[in-house]
């Protein structure tokens, strides 16, 4: 892209400061039908260091209502960033619905910059290729405009501008060592750029080339095509994206109304190997500590299928400075106003931790599919991403242990009677309870479905029978202990 690119014709000076007014009042007006038709917006700007990517945003937020913008200056990444997925510092800072989130520097500066002084290898750079290409493919898929920049000058011009920065005292902590080494490196440099830009210009994500060469020029190239791209998301109404054919390997899965739930457990046989379970539990989550392996567990299931009691006797076996369990209930208003999995990026362990979800992002496709709280295309597009996800997850080193805890219809019913007529249990019964009951074989399809659209070899789903508890949780703890030793 940039080896090729022709750069468009400067206006006159007259011209350029008249569509540069027109163009800062044009945008400070659009963040209002921005906030209206809740539309969230991503803009990115990378380039050339001493390209003028800061100042040229500092002009264009100058006129913008604050109270709708942030801006996330994506320099150093954190220790704590370090002990999570590669993705997550980007995930976590997505805006709002209605609102702009400006970032200088982004996953290009990142995965350019370490693949270019040798951090990643050719495999690992072309991995986060693939998941840069995903994680901006699922934003636009659900509703995100990304418009991103690259601000381009030449490697004199660069030399110049660095040069001009160093002599003056209050500029040249303005220049830093990756300044430097980008311009004494520039072919090599144009070069990796080059090749990222074109890998990840997409139709639905396309990058933009800004001339910088000068200023009041660059705003007006940035400022008429961010105009361009919002009026066109403005002018989009709600449309179904095409569903992702599968291409994640797959374990095979029975369905639920093949599974036998006649396994029970003494409570001799319990007490004995509950105590060597947890025993052995404990002695692991040392391990994984010490090695910084992250583990996910998470628990889908019936209502009062168990899930509660079996999360429990895990997390008796864990450290209390090492885990954390995540009870998930519907989202709140500024989680719903952002990627449904975006949440999930929040709640992350760090490496060496253990993260329990009771109830997870497979709510995008049972509850939310069944009470129409999102589309038939969303959620059917969702068992991909969601793959997409747990591939992230699995790549970044975690262990995914994914639980389904199975009862029937009539454990159920003896379970919600029980609650109903004990008064220290009638706070685990409501009337959606009994609601949700009456549609069990439409969740029954919902769930056979989820299963085996997303019973992956890298994080498959394990069924808990759980018509006799005390069996389900020595099966739980086992198949942890299992999947940990198994990585280690």
């Amino acid at each position: 892209m940039l080896k090729n690119w022709k750069t468009g014709e400067k206006p006159s000076a007259e011209e350029l400061d008249r569509r540069l007014d027109e163009a800062r009042l044009k945008l400070a007006a659009k963040q209002i039908a921005i906030k209206d038709k809740k539309l969230p917006v991503m803009v990115v700007l990378e380039g050339w260091g001493a390209a003028g990517k800061g100042s040229v945003l500092g002009r264009i937020i100058k006129n913008m209502d604050p109270r709708f913008f942030k801006v996330s200056v994506m320099s150093e990444i954190s220790e704590e960033e370090k002990r999570k997925p590669f993705l997550y510092r980007h995930f976590v800072r997505i805006p709002e619905a209605g609102q702009f989130m400006f970032f200088d520097g982004s996953w290009m500066d990142e995965v350019t910059g370490d693949y270019l002084k040798g951090k990643l290898k050719k495999k690992q750079y072309e991995q986060r290729i693939t998941s840069i290409k995903r994680f901006e493919r699922q934003l636009t898929d659900n509703g995100y405009l990304l418009m991103k920049f690259f601000f381009h000058i030449g490697e004199k011009e660069q030399k110049k501008r660095i040069d001009e920065l160093l002599e003056d005292k209050n500029t040249k902590w303005r220049v830093s060592g990756d300044d430097l080494w980008q311009n004494k490196n520039y072919d090599k440099c144009l070069k990796v750029y080059d090749e990222f830009l074109e890998e990840t210009n997409s139709p639905s994500a396309p990058w933009y080339l800004i001339d910088s060469k000068n200023k009041k020029w660059a705003e007006l190239q940035m400022l008429e095509l961010l105009l361009e791209g919002i009026d066109t998301a403005l002018g989009n109404e709600p449309h179904a994206v095409p569903i992702l054919q599968n291409t994640f390997p797959l374990n095979e899965q029975a369905k639920l109304a093949d599974i036998v739930l006649d396994k029970a457990l003494s409570d001799k046989e319990y007490k004995k190997e509950l105590k060597a379970c947890q025993k052995r539990l404990r002695d692991l989550h040392n391990e994984i500590y010490r090695k910084k392996i992250p583990v996910i567990i998470t628990y889908e299931g019936w209502d009062a299928a168990g899930k509660g009691g079996n999360i429990k006797r895990i997390a008796a076996a864990l450290d209390p400075r090492g885990y954390e369990v995540h009870p998930i209930a519907s989202p709140l208003p500024h989680e719903k106003a952002r990627h449904y999995l975006w949440r999930f990026w929040n709640r992350l362990p760090k490496d060496g931790h253990i993260a329990i979800f009771d109830r997870t992002w497979y709510g995008r496709v049972m509850v939310e599919r069944l009470e129409g709280f999102c589309s038939e295309n969303d959620w059917q597009r969702a068992y991909n991403e969601i793959n997409e996800f747990e591939k992230e997850l699995y790549d970044w080193g975690a262990v995914i242990i994914k639980f389904w805890v199975q009862i029937d219809k009539d454990v159920q019913l003896e379970r919600f009677t029980f609650r109903q007529n004990t008064p220290e249990k009638q706070w685990k019964i409501t009337d959606e309870d009994w609601r949700n009951r009456e549609k069990w074989d439409l969740y029954e399809e919902a769930v056979d479905e989820m299963l085996q659209k997303t019973n992956t070899t890298y994080a498959p789903w394990f069924v808990l029978e759980s018509n006799d508890k005390k069996y389900a949780r020595i099966k739980a703890l086992k198949t942890i202990i299992q999947e940990i030793e198994k990585n280690l």
